[in-house]
């Protein structure tokens, strides 16, 4: 299957810089998985669409401001992007300098350069590094850190994208990219949906900076997947397994979810699903067998990116190419900041050629 089968224009006009002023505000497109018709809405109709029983399973990862200036203290400037936290004091991070930082290199962090630390070893593209501080590794990067806008959102980020680029119920600090389609739930839509009686349930994946990576292969099938944390807890478990035992859907709000949900089900002995505490590299793309959601929420993603491969799985790859094509003709507003989707599953998209 090539990367290249999952290519589509787009005019750099429809990439979103900044959200729409109120997070339920958006656009949303709606995707019959069986039949590929398209539906065009606001994202409150999703109160519409949805069913007193049907269980939506969010993320309530936390973005972390995990983007850090300084320099090396022997001079050359350094950008520093965490991947994750290992404990208090040490991180895993990308570091961008004109020359790599060796192991025992010093550096000055913060827009002041006040912040010591260590880089102290490296694992292939990234570096650990400790920080001497009497601070927590969260504390500091509270202190001193940027919010990790993605690259495409080309403008620096502003104290408005602390909580801009945050989901309303984010609770575990983590990620370095916010799991884009909870942005557009506030607290006014999540009180209606359970009034419906729509059930809801919280995983954790911490969105690692390997999501903006480019797929870097020709053929699909030789993409190696980076690898994030994802915590599926048994009270989602007892939850899924619930709403499939009175024949209601599950709903995954946004593509780590799923992944969280997918990964569970593949790692389970004995049931649909089991608890799963774990790093995970699930790659999903056309030909996958999902075996746990029913109808998924999701932003619009990059072209030839894993996640538009996750959909083309989930929708069919026609009908997600389709859904697509009418996005950019109707001017919907694409990515992180962007507008959202509701589809359906599709069951046909387990056998469909993908490509011309």
């Amino acid at each position: 299957m090539r990367v290249a089968d999952f290519s589509f224009e787009l005019p750099e006009s429809l990439i979103a810089h900044y959200p729409m002023p109120e997070r339920s505000s958006c656009r949303l497109l709606s995707l019959d998985g069986p039949t590929g018709d398209l539906t065009h809405g606001t994202f409150t109709d999703l109160l519409d669409k949805l069913n007193p029983g049907d269980l939506l399973v969010f993320n309530n990862t936390r973005v972390i401001p995990a983007r850090l200036f300084g320099r090396k203290a022997s001079g050359g400037k350094i950008e520093v992007l965490v991947e994750r936290m290992l404990d208090d004091k040490r991180i895993l991070a990308h570091i961008r300098a004109s020359k790599a930082p060796k192991p025992g290199a010093e550096l000055l962090l913060g827009d002041d350069e006040s912040i010591k630390a260590t880089m102290t070893a490296r694992h292939d593209a990234l570096f650990e590094v400790e920080f001497d501080d009497e601070r927590s590794v969260l504390d500091i990067l509270n202190a001193i850190g940027h919010m990790p806008l993605p690259p495409y959102i080309e403008r620096p980020d502003e104290e408005a994208d602390r909580e801009l680029y945050q989901t309303v119920y984010s609770q575990k600090p983590g990620a370095v990219a916010a799991p884009t389609a909870g942005l557009h739930f506030d607290e006014p839509l999540l009180e209606k949906l359970r009034a419906k009686g729509v059930e809801m349930a919280f995983v954790t994946l911490h969105v690692g900076a390997g999501t903006f990576q480019p797929v870097r292969v020709d053929s699909i099938e030789d993409h190696i997947m980076h690898s994030e944390y994802a915590e599926v807890p048994q009270d989602v478990v007892d939850a899924v397994l619930a709403a499939k035992g009175r024949g209601s859907r599950v709903i995954a709000v946004g593509t780590t979810s799923v992944r969280s949900l997918e990964s569970a089900a593949q790692a389970a002995k004995n049931d649909l699903i089991e608890p799963f505490f774990g790093d995970t590299q699930i790659f999903i793309y056309p030909g996958y067998q999902y075996k746990v959601i029913d109808a998924l929420v999701t932003n619009f993603h990059l072209p030839e990116s894993t996640l538009i491969m996750l959909v083309s799985a989930f929708a069919g790859y026609q009908h997600t190419m389709n859904a697509y094509k009418s996005a950019v003709e109707q001017k919907y507003r694409f990515f992180s900041y962007g507008d959202a989707m509701f589809i359906t599953y599709n069951p046909q998209a387990l056998n469909e050629r993908v490509g011309e």
